[in-house]
């Protein structure tokens, strides 16, 4: 070999001794290794960090629309480990105000002499979940009474001012909108004129210790603590904290990879990359 010449650098299947059914399962083991590491890190995110959510029903009007979709922030609370009953500290509790998603359970016809078919899920663990959002209205040790679609607390009536607005739903009823006060969070609130006890009932709520009483923004037409009870701190995933896309499609995550949805369905552009928050009483003036 002269000074010029270099040694030529060995071929993949030279340096796999010359077999080249071990360079091509090398190659595919690789890139197979690297898929499991992706959707494991997924799926820690998942379960410790932030969920995604789709609002599939009205009940959060005008909050949320039919057809958003939203981070759950799962640290805030702190996560659950998956398959266990353990869950790691957070850094507070949920406060008046939250919009949170939460499980709930569905009777599918297994418990007979059930009042209503949605139920809190740590009662009947066996029934299959469902995953619900709504707001923080009630903390644990809460007297809640609804009256003339009015939250009062403890006695103590949540102050709502007219704002003038109407909100058409998805059936087409006009609803007046309002701004409500819960403490230190102003949000809006839906009142129907027509429908001002949707569950027939006057009566005041105890928050048991460790609960939570939700109730829909969307107050005339929400299936909530009012019908079927309150939510236990395990079973809150967190609450919304980012609105990431929306548009008026309502069905499963397949409706994503449907393209006649991305060409003819409204996307609310406005909407996209927003935070789920409260109003403060400053920024509402009301302070």
């Amino acid at each position: 070999m002269t000074a010029d010449e270099t040694p030529e650098k060995p071929s993949d299947e030279e340096a796999e001794g010359g077999n080249p059914g071990r360079s091509r399962l090398a190659a595919i083991w690789e890139q197979v290794s690297t898929l499991l590491v992706a959707v494991l890190i997924a799926l820690a995110i998942r379960a410790f960090l932030v969920e995604p959510f789709r609002i599939p029903s009205g009940s959060m009007f005008p909050t949320l629309l039919i057809g958003d979709h939203l981070f759950v922030n799962k640290l805030t609370y702190g996560p659950r480990i998956p398959f266990t009953d353990i869950r790691l500290p957070g850094f507070r509790e949920p406060e008046r105000g939250d919009v949170v998603v939460f499980e709930v359970g569905r009777n599918d016809g297994r418990e007979s002499g059930l009042r209503t078919d949605i139920v809190p899920a740590d009662l009947y663990p066996d029934l299959p979940q469902d995953d619900f959002v709504k707001r923080v209205v009630g903390l644990p040790g809460d007297r809640i009474r609804i009256r003339d679609g009015r939250v009062i607390i403890n006695g103590v009536p949540m102050e709502q001012i007219a704002t003038g607005e109407v909100f058409e739903d998805n059936r087409g009823a006009s609803l007046a909108i309002r701004d409500e006060v819960l403490g230190e969070c102003v949000h809006e609130v839906l009142d129907d004129p027509v429908l001002s006890n949707p569950f027939g009932r006057d009566r005041e709520y105890e928050v048991p210790e460790g609960r939570y009483f939700m109730m829909g923004d969307n107050r005339d037409h929400s299936n909530d603590s009012r019908n079927w009870g309150t939510v236990h701190l395990d079973e809150m995933k967190g609450p919304a904290f980012f609105l990431y896309w929306s548009w008026d499609v309502n069905g499963n995550a397949l409706q994503f990879f449907n393209p006649l949805n991305w060409w003819n369905a409204d996307k609310r552009w406005s909407r996209a990359f927003s935070r789920v928050r409260c109003q403060s009483l400053e920024e509402a003036g009301l302070d």
